[in-house]
């Protein structure tokens, strides 16, 4: 027997589809997004508040690339303190609540932040790609062919 009550708000909000929509100065990026089947296959209530996140992000990181040209590469700011970038390389979660993000900061040396999803604050920022060279990295594409998997 289940020990929670909820209102029929709370029960209306835990049984709603997942929906994702975004307003911006441009028309032509306003609007619903659809969402993978992946994201949808499983229901929102049998995800982990850190699974949960980390989808979400992967289809934020992706959105956000979509709007780099070929000189820059994703990367995420830290609010506060002396942490500057970290060049997203790689994303995870430890159920049930951590989030994990794997990369270099502006130096080149290795960083990883683990963070509580109820701390999560993530600022994407476009950086020049540390090799011009070579192809831009397109993390999300990665992380999104993985959503199936996780």
């Amino acid at each position: 027997m289940d020990d929670d009550i909820a209102t029929s708000a709370e029960a209306l909000e835990s049984a709603a589809l997942p929906r994702w929509h975004e307003v911006h100065s441009d028309p032509a990026q306003s609007g619903e997004a659809t969402l993978p089947d992946a994201v949808k296959a499983k229901p929102v209530a049998q995800k982990s508040a850190a699974e949960w996140a980390y989808e979400r992000l992967i289809l934020y990181i992706q959105n956000f690339e979509k709007t780099l040209d070929n000189e820059h590469e994703v990367a995420m700011g830290f609010v506060g303190g002396d942490a500057g970038v970290l060049r997203i390389e790689g994303m995870g979660y430890f159920d049930p609540d951590i989030v994990t993000f794997y990369g270099a900061d502006g130096t080149g040396t290795k960083t990883q932040l683990v963070q509580h999803v109820s701390q999560l604050s993530v600022l994407l920022r476009a950086l020049p790609k540390p090799r011009p060279e070579a192809p831009p990295e397109r993390i999300g594409f990665r992380l999104a062919q993985d959503l199936g998997k996780a």
